[in-house]
C-alpha cells in the first residue's frame, strides 16, 4: 500500500508537525515496512525515538482499519520493570493526542491485584509485560480469548533478553501466541518486531526472534550517529603498583563538581554492594547531597524505587546512584550526565549506559569513566576505540534449555493445556529448540507426566495428566505451587527489610543475614540499619546511630570481561610506550608501563607475557592472557594441571581480568619451548575435565536447573526454603540421575552450562590457539610488577582484614621498591 496516502498516516503526521516533530527516515521505513506486512529488528541510537518508530506503524494501522471489539492489539515485551512505566506514560500520551481510545496496560512483578483483576475483564489494547508476567498469563485459564485482536508482539530491548533464558521464555510465548492467533483467524498476518541496541550478530538476533520463513522480514537500521562524548577523571599521579579498588573512592571528590554543574546525573556502578558503599561514600563528602541524593537497585522496596523514578522525571534529585537496573530505555530528560564507576567490563554495557544522557535527538551523551583502579584507564581507552570503530560484543542466544521448556510445558497444562503433537510443532519452530530430535521431546512428555525413569515410583513427580486429547495438570496444589515459580531467575532466598516501626525498605539475601548477629549494622538503600531480628521471615530494624557498617554482598558479584573488549585491550598495550599517546590515559599511564617495562616486559598484542617472581610467600607465575576472570580461573586450573603432570606440584590460584598467578611452595621447573606445550589446545577437554571438578560445577548449575524445571519447590511467599537445603535437595536429585539415569536431559543441560557458561570452553579454546601463535616472553622479574601487583592483592583480599591488607601492600610495596632498583632477567 501506498502509506504516505493513507487516513492513519495523515493523522499521525498532522500531530507529529503539532508537536514541531518530523519522523526520521528509519520511523517513516519501519511503518512502511510493517504496512506492507514484514516483521523485523529496528536499531537506532538511544533517544531517537525506536519505541515510536514501531508503536506508531501499529497506531496508522488501526487508524487506517480500525476494529470494533475490544481487546490486546499490541503486546510489548520488556526485560525491566522500570521501563513498563516510561513507555505506558508515553504511548498514553501519544493515543489520547492522536484521539485513538486505546488503554495501555502493565503487567508484572509490580502490578497490583486489582489491577490484574481488570484486566482480567476486559484486556487494554497495549500490554506491556514482562516474559515471566507472560508466562503467568498463560498459566491462567481461558487465555486464548486474550489474544483474539492481536495484531503485533514487540520484543523491546531485544539484545538484552537473547542470551538469557527469558529470551528462550520469549520465544516459547511467541510461538504459542502465534500458533493461537493463526488457529483462530487464519487469514490474520501476525507480525514479530524486536528492539534493539547495535550489537555484533544483528542477522542472528533477528532470526531469533522471528524464525518462521513464512514471514517476510528486514532489519532497519538507523543512518544516523548518536554523539557521544567519553571522559576519564583522571588522578593527579598513578601509583606505580596498582591495585583494584584503591583508586576508586580517593577519586570520588572529583565527582562532586561534575555533579554540580549537571542538572541531573546518574552514577552507575556493576554491583548493589558498590552502590550502597558510593552511597555512603558521597554523603561523607558533601552533607550537602542528603535529600538530592538517591539510590536505585533491585534489592530497594518497588514503591521507593517508583518514587525516585518520578522525581528523576521532574528533575527532583541531583544525582542516583545504580545498578543495570537503570541500564535500558527508561527517557530521563533531565539527565545530562552518567558517570560509570570501574569497568563495566563490555563495550555495549558501557554504550548503552551512556545513552541515558542526553536522551533527546542531536543532543551529546555524557558519560565519564571514574577508574577504581590504575589499570582500568587502559580499558578506558580500550571502550574509546572500540566505541570510535563500532566494535560491539555479539549476544549469544540460548538453545536447548530444558529446564525452561519443561517449566512451559507444565505451564501451558496449569492454564488451558496442550495437545501434544501441536506443541512439539511450536516448540521446534522457535530457534532455542529447532535442533531438538523427537526422542528428546518423548523424553520430555515422559519427565512432566511421570518424573522420567529415575523418579516413576514417587506420585508428586506425575505433574501432568492426559484427559479428552490435551495434557493437563489437574492438582490444585500442583498448580498453585507451579504458578509461584514462574520464571528463569533463580537467587538466594530474599528477605524482606521492614522498620520494626513498620514501613519496607527491601530485600537482602538469606545467606548474608545468617552471617550477621543482631546489634550488627548494614546500610540498605542509603540507609545505616540496625539489625534486630528476623521475625516470621522479616528482617526486622531500626535506623543505626553508626555513621558506617556492613555492606550487603548479593550474589552476581563481579562481571568479567569480554571477549570483544579484551582484544582491544591487547591492541592498547601495543601503544603503552609509545613517544606521543594519543589518549589522555595512555600518557599518564606511561610512567607506570615505563616501569613495567624496566622490572619486566610490556607485552604487544603478538606476544603472550609470561612472569617468574620468587619471594617470601614461595614462587610465583604470573600469566597475562587478556580475557577476563571466568576464562583465567580454569586457564589456571588447566595449567596448574599439566604443570602438575612434569612433576608433582600443588599451587594456589588467583586471578583477575588480565591475568592468573599461580603460587608454589616449590620452584616451577619449566623452560620456555615447555611454556608454549603447557598452553595447547590439544586433548583440551579431556584435561579441563581432569583439572576441575567439572562434576562439582555441573553440580552447582544443577541447583538452578532443579529450580526453573520444578524438581525442587522454593517454598510459599514470605516462607522461602533456605538456600543450602534447595542446593541439597537438587544435589539428591544429581547423585540419582547420574547413578540411575545417566541420559537424563536435565543432566546433560548441567554439564554443557558448566562447559560453555561457567568454563566458556570455547573462549578458552580460541585463546590458547592465539597464544600458539603468539611469541612468550618470560621474564624472571626481581619483585611484584605493576601489571601482577592487582592480582596478587585481589588473592589477598580473601585472607585478610581491610587492616591487615593495608599494611601488607605498604610492606610489599616498599620491597618491590628496593629490588626495583635491580631490574629484571630475561630467558
Amino acid at each position: 500500500m501506498i502509506l504516505e496516502k493513507s487516513k492513519g498516516y495523515k493523522q499521525v503526521m498532522k500531530w507529529l508537525r503539532s508537536q514541531r516533530k518530523k519522523p526520521f527516515d528509519f520511523q517513516s521505513e519501519t511503518w512502511q515496512y510493517y504496512a506492507e506486512g514484514y516483521s523485523g529488528l529496528v536499531n537506532a541510537p538511544t533517544g531517537f525515538g525506536k519505541t515510536f518508530s514501531v508503536f506508531l506503524a501499529v497506531v496508522i494501522d488501526e487508524l487506517n482499519k480500525p476494529g470494533g471489539k475490544y481487546g490486546t492489539r499490541l503486546l510489548w515485551i520488556t526485560p525491566l520493570r522500570s521501563l513498563a512505566k516510561d513507555l505506558a506514560r508515553a504511548m498514553t500520551a501519544a493515543c489520547l493526542e492522536l484521539g485513538l481510545d486505546w488503554h495501555v496496560g502493565v503487567r508484572n512483578g509490580d502490578t497490583s491485584s486489582s489491577e490484574k483483576l481488570k484486566q482480567k475483564k476486559q484486556m487494554p489494547e497495549v500490554l506491556i509485560i514482562t516474559p515471566e508476567s507472560m508466562h503467568i498469563l498463560l498459566a491462567q485459564k481461558n487465555t486464548s480469548g486474550y489474544f483474539n485482536e492481536l495484531k503485533c508482539i514487540v520484543a523491546d530491548e531485544w539484545h538484552e533478553l537473547m542470551g538469557s533464558k527469558r529470551g528462550v521464555m520469549a520465544e516459547l510465548a511467541i510461538s504459542r501466541i502465534k500458533a493461537l492467533v493463526t488457529s483462530r483467524h487464519p487469514e490474520r498476518l501476525l507480525r514479530i518486531w524486536g528492539i534493539s541496541a547495535t550489537i555484533g550478530n544483528m542477522e542472528q538476533a533477528l532470526q531469533v526472534l522471528v524464525p518462521y520463513p513464512e514471514l517476510l522480514k528486514t532489519i532497519v537500521i538507523a543512518d544516523i550517529q548518536k554523539k557521544i562524548e567519553i571522559r576519564s577523571i583522571l588522578p593527579d599521579h598513578i601509583d606505580m603498583l596498582p591495585w583494584a579498588g584503591h583508586l576508586g573512592h580517593k577519586l570520588a571528590h572529583k565527582l562532586l563538581p561534575i555533579i554540580a554543574k549537571s542538572k541531573t546525573t546518574l552514577i552507575f556502578c556493576n554491583t548493589r554492594g558498590q552502590a550502597e558503599l558510593w552511597y555512603q561514600n558521597l554523603l561523607k563528602l558533601d552533607e550537602g547531597l542528603a535529600g538530592q541524593l538517591a539510590i536505585h537497585h533491585g534489592s530497594i522496596d518497588f514503591e521507593l524505587r517508583n518514587w525516585i523514578e518520578d522525581a528523576i522525571h521532574t528533575g527532583a534529585l541531583k544525582a542516583v546512584i545504580s545498578t543495570s537496573s537503570l541500564d535500558l530505555g527508561v527517557d530521563f530528560k533531565p539527565v545530562d550526565t552518567v558517570v560509570q564507576i570501574g569497568s563495566p567490563k563490555g563495550v555495549a554495557r558501557f554504550l548503552q549506559r551512556a545513552g541515558r544522557s542526553g536522551h533527546s535527538p542531536f543532543e551529546t551523551s555524557r558519560i565519564y569513566f571514574l577508574p577504581t583502579h590504575a589499570l582500568e584507564l587502559v580499558e578506558a581507552a580500550a571502550i574509546k576505540e572500540a566505541a570510535k570503530h563500532n566494535q560491539v560484543e555479539s549476544r549469544e542466544p540460548v538453545v536447548m534449555a530444558f529446564d525452561t521448556l519443561i517449566q512451559y510445558m507444565v505451564t501451558l497444562a496449569v492454564g488451558d493445556g496442550f495437545e501434544k503433537e501441536a506443541l512439539y510443532q511450536q516448540v521446534k519452530s522457535t530457534h532455542a529448540f529447532s535442533e531438538m530430535e523427537p526422542s528428546e521431546w518423548e523424553w520430555l512428555m515422559q519427565f512432566i507426566t511421570t518424573g522420567g525413569d529415575s523418579l516413576t515410583a514417587y506420585t508428586e513427580f506425575s505433574k501432568v495428566e492426559k484427559e479428552d486429547g490435551l495434557y493437563k495438570v489437574k492438582s490444585r496444589q500442583i498448580a498453585m505451587r507451579h504458578r509461584l515459580h514462574i520464571g528463569t531467575i533463580v537467587s538466594d532466598a530474599m528477605l524482606k527489610v521492614k522498620f520494626l516501626t513498620g514501613g519496607f525498605i527491601g530485600m537482602v539475601e538469606e545467606s548474608f543475614i545468617a552471617k550477621i548477629k543482631p546489634g550488627s549494622s548494614f546500610t540498605l538503600a542509603g540507609r545505616v540499619l540496625e539489625f534486630i531480628m528476623v521475625k516470621e521471615m522479616m528482617v526486622m530494624v531500626r535506623i543505626s546511630k553508626l555513621k558506617t557498617a556492613l555492606s550487603p554482598s548479593w550474589l552476581g558479584g563481579r562481571m568479567s570481561l569480554s571477549a570483544n573488549l579484551g582484544a582491544v585491550l591487547r591492541f592498547k598495550y601495543n601503544q603503552a610506550l609509545d613517544k606521543n599517546p594519543q589518549d589522555e590515559e595512555m600518557a599518564l599511564m606511561k610512567p607506570l608501563f615505563e616501569r613495567q617495562a624496566k622490572v619486566s616486559h610490556v607485552p604487544s598484542a603478538d606476544e603472550f607475557l609470561i612472569e617468574m617472581i620468587q619471594t617470601r610467600d614461595g614462587y610465583h607465575l604470573f600469566a597475562y592472557p587478556f580475557e577476563g576472570r571466568q576464562v583465567h580461573e580454569i586457564m589456571a586450573a588447566l595449567i596448574a594441571y599439566r604443570l602438575g603432570r612434569i612433576k608433582p606440584i600443588s599451587f594456589s590460584i588467583a586471578m583477575n581480568d588480565y591475568g592468573f598467578e599461580l603460587l608454589s611452595e616449590k620452584p616451577i621447573p619449566v623452560s620456555e619451548d615447555e611454556m608454549k606445550s603447557l598452553f595447547t589446545p590439544e586433548n583440551l577437554g579431556e584435561d579441563i575435565v581432569a583439572s576441575i571438578n567439572a562434576t562439582e560445577m555441573a553440580r552447582r548449575k544443577f541447583r538452578d536447573i532443579a529450580c526453573i524445571s520444578g524438581l525442587v519447590f522454593q517454598g510459599y511467599p514470605g516462607k522461602y526454603v533456605a538456600n543450602k537445603h534447595l542446593q541439597s535437595s537438587a544435589a539428591l536429585f544429581f547423585n540419582v540421575f547420574s547413578d540411575y539415569d545417566k541420559h537424563n536431559l536435565l543432566l546433560r543441560q548441567a554439564y554443557d552450562e558448566a562447559f560453555y557458561q561457567q568454563i566458556e570452553e570455547p573462549r578458552l579454546a580460541a585463546a590458547l590457539h592465539r597464544i600458539q601463535l603468539s611469541k612468550i616472553v618470560v621474564v624472571y622479574a626481581e619483585s611484584y610488577t605493576p601489571l601482577c601487583f592487582p592480582i596478587k592483592v585481589d588473592s589477598l583480599r580473601e585472607q585478610m582484614s581491610t587492616e591487615e591488607l593495608g599494611e601488607r601492600i605498604l610492606r610489599m610495596t616498599a620491597e618491590a621498591e628496593k629490588k626495583s632498583q635491580k631490574g629484571k632477567r630475561k630467558k
